[in-house]
């Protein structure tokens, strides 16, 4: 069944939202239908209607503005997956530099004109968010890195920004629903509030292993009550081979965590003879951060604000051929670009 998109400007006047009886996000058919689009597409669409060159053909490829980890085409894809349009785009997980082309589109300009904004601001996000835990993921080597940014940004977005961190490199995420659409199950332990709650560490250690799913491997916060290294020895006494890893997370207000603080819970775990248990550390990690504590000692890290923060990557439209004739606005080269490592992904 065919997607209705908006028409024209008539359209635009007689549509009505309340602010007060929704969410302010869009959903999936908004965002289809054209609402989330900026204006002057629709302005465009009814001008060349009216001059009868709607459904003239044309060439249309995106570029980056700066280097960058390309995401988010799979979700392009499925955009334009009934817009009757021929797309090509680089990989997702690729490389790509400033000003290379990312995605190719051959089609009436009517078919998919109305979703440049859109599929601009998916690639730009995505690739943002994946860029940026590729570079924690670098920083980390061979252990693991679990995206832990969905609390940092609208909860519309937050799945988008946690599956792209996966498809960046992360090896996990703990938004449920972004954790899914990566083909994952999400991953996390419990939050302070538990411990708070309950008013012991070692109790929802042992609640942990209890009441969770079989297989579930028990990670607990350390540093919500007592000094870590006391907690962290205290919950491993109490669980002993049963206890996968200990949580760091500082806050801020005590200095964070820092190499020492690993080093020395590393040091004591080990003398007690509690070498398994690793160490998961979190709150506000950057790749710089990940590689020190990473030497001291630290298993995974849990990363939020540096990938849910990481800046949009610009992307770009140009029409680069109309009617099988070569053209640009002025500055950039006619015709199509040679991008031999775009694939056919519709």
């Amino acid at each position: 069944m065919s997607i209705h998109t908006i028409q024209d400007l008539q359209e635009v006047t007689a549509r009505r939202v309340s602010p007060d009886e929704r969410l302010f996000s869009a959903d999936q058919e908004e965002i289809r239908q054209g609402w989330t689009t900026d204006i002057y597409f629709v302005k465009t669409r009814e001008i060349l209607r009216r001059l009868e060159l709607a459904a003239t053909p044309v060439v249309a490829e995106v570029f980056a503005g700066r280097p960058g980890l390309l995401a988010g085409t799979a979700e392009v894809k499925n955009l334009l997956c009934e817009a009757g349009v021929a797309v090509w785009a680089l990989p997702e997980g690729e490389w790509f530099a400033a000003k290379e082309v990312v995605l190719r589109i051959h089609g009436s300009y009517d078919r998919f004109g109305i979703y440049e904004t859109a599929l601009l601001g998916i690639l730009a996000s995505s690739s943002g968010w994946a860029t940026a835990a590729r570079h924690c993921k670098e920083a980390a080597g061979d252990r693991r890195v679990v995206c832990f940014g969905a609390r940092h940004v609208h909860p519309a977005v937050a799945p988008v920004m946690e599956r792209a961190a996966v498809a960046g490199g992360a090896d996990g995420a703990s938004c449920i629903l972004g954790a899914k659409l990566a083909g994952q199950e999400p991953v996390g332990t419990v939050p302070h509030a538990v411990i708070l709650i309950t008013g012991d560490t070692v109790e929802v250690a042992r609640a942990y292993k209890q009441f969770m799913p079989p297989g579930s491997p028990v990670i607990v916060l350390v540093d919500t009550f007592k000094d870590e290294a006391e907690e962290a020895l205290r919950v491993a006494a109490a669980l002993g081979g049963d206890l996968h890893s200990i949580r760091l997370d500082t806050p801020g207000e005590r200095g964070g965590v820092t190499p020492a603080l690993v080093r020395e819970v590393r040091a004591r775990l080990d003398q007690a003879g509690f070498g398994h248990v690793q160490i998961l550390v979190s709150g506000g990690l950057t790749p710089e951060r990940i590689a020190l504590l990473a030497e001291a000692g630290a298993d995974s890290f849990g990363v939020g604000s540096y990938i849910s923060g990481a800046p949009a990557i610009d992307m770009t439209m140009d029409i680069k051929e109309v009617a099988g004739r070569p053209v640009a606005k002025r500055g950039r080269i006619p015709g199509i670009t040679a991008a031999p490592r775009l694939q056919r992904i519709l």
